[in-house]
């Protein structure tokens, strides 16, 4: 199936049935007066996120969405059949706003969480509410109301606890085949991944996490070129950012260093939020360095960048040095759990 993180629909909310005009009519009952129902609401559109969704692709052919109307009151105050409410799953991670205001609307990041995007018109009103004193037979009544139409622009955005980050063929999809069970496609050219792919990462019972790999950014993306600007949006979500680096690039443009700063620079182009994202140096295919270079590499890297935050040498293809990886950000990311937690328990009841 395609990958679509995109998608624009159009929900139409049903409407509110009419009430109606009607009088009692009983033998032995005379002058039985008003009693006209109201009539029914309209059913309401909901979204909801549903974990067996991984793309908005169904949303190519069906774009329209409307639930049922309300029904018409009767006779003897009786209120018309509600209509039914509509709800239409939507992966986990999918962002909603309003398409003409851009407005966010809401955010769904849990399994089975609703977000109501259309109300239903409300039921009119039948003759039995306008009796009085002085009008004693009223022929008055009050259509139902209209349901809330609007166009809605969906957007996922994947949820991973870690995301990879680095040039074309940096080996991103190898290593997260090397930690995780996800077998995203490796060849030797760039460009291989089209779209992300997510891959859950076991240390232990209970000790997981996901990781997320994205197509790979060149220099310039921030003004489109390339493929992987349209999903930097996927790493939004992420809490670690690990920044792979091919040590021994057959290409002099992949510089590690010039590498690392060229794709910093469009990190902080696209998102200043995002450049502020913890991030891990990853020095990747360390295996096609003799063992007696390595170190002094290694260091002539770290040193050109200034680089301050974490650094680990790896080979995604041998798996050496995964291990180390992974446990550290296990490490890491309960590390972040808990300080959530004690913020979370700190922060006073409204």
């Amino acid at each position: 199936m395609k990958f679509v993180d995109e998608a624009r629909i159009r929900v139409e909310a049903g409407r509110g049935g009419d009430g109606v005009v009607s009088f009692r009519r009983e033998k032995f009952v005379p002058l039985g007066g008003p009693d006209g129902g109201d009539g029914g609401r309209g059913g309401d559109i909901y979204l909801m996120a549903n974990s067996g969704l991984n793309t908005l692709a169904d949303f190519r052919f069906t774009t329209t969405f409307r639930s049922e109307h309300g029904g018409r009151g009767a006779g003897q105050q009786r209120t018309g059949r509600s209509g039914e409410d509509l709800i239409v799953p939507v992966p986990l991670g999918t962002v909603v706003s309003d398409a003409d205001s851009g407005e966010i609307i809401g955010d769904l990041t849990r399994v089975g969480e609703r977000l109501l995007v259309a109300r239903g018109g409300k039921g009119g009103l039948g003759n039995a509410h306008f009796k009085s004193s002085t009008n004693r037979a009223p022929r008055r009544f009050i259509p139902g109301a209209p349901g809330e139409q609007r166009e809605l622009q969906l957007e996922l955005q994947v949820l991973a606890d870690v995301g990879l980050l680095g040039l074309p063929n940096a080996g991103k999809s190898t290593l997260l085949r090397a930690v995780s069970e996800a077998r995203p496609k490796v060849a030797d050219y760039p460009f291989t991944t089209l779209h992300p792919h997510l891959g859950v990462v076991r240390i232990g019972p209970e000790r997981s996490f996901v990781m997320a790999d994205i197509p790979g950014l060149i220099e310039g993306a921030a003004e489109g070129a390339g493929l992987g600007i349209r999903f930097l949006k996927h790493l939004a979500r992420t809490r670690i950012l690990l920044h792979l680096v091919d040590v021994a690039p057959a290409d002099p443009a992949a510089e590690p260093v010039k590498a690392v700063k060229a794709l910093a620079a469009e990190l902080k182009k696209f998102s200043k939020e995002l450049a502020k994202r913890e991030r891990w140096l990853v020095l990747n295919k360390i295996d096609l360095l003799a063992t007696e270079e390595r170190e002094a590499r290694v260091k002539e890297i770290v040193k050109g960048l200034r680089w301050k935050g974490p650094v680990f040498t790896v080979s995604a293809a041998t798996g050496e040095g995964c291990a180390l990886l992974v446990a550290r950000l296990m490490e890491r990311l309960e590390a972040l759990n808990a300080e959530a937690r004690e913020t979370e328990t700190s922060m006073p009841a409204d």
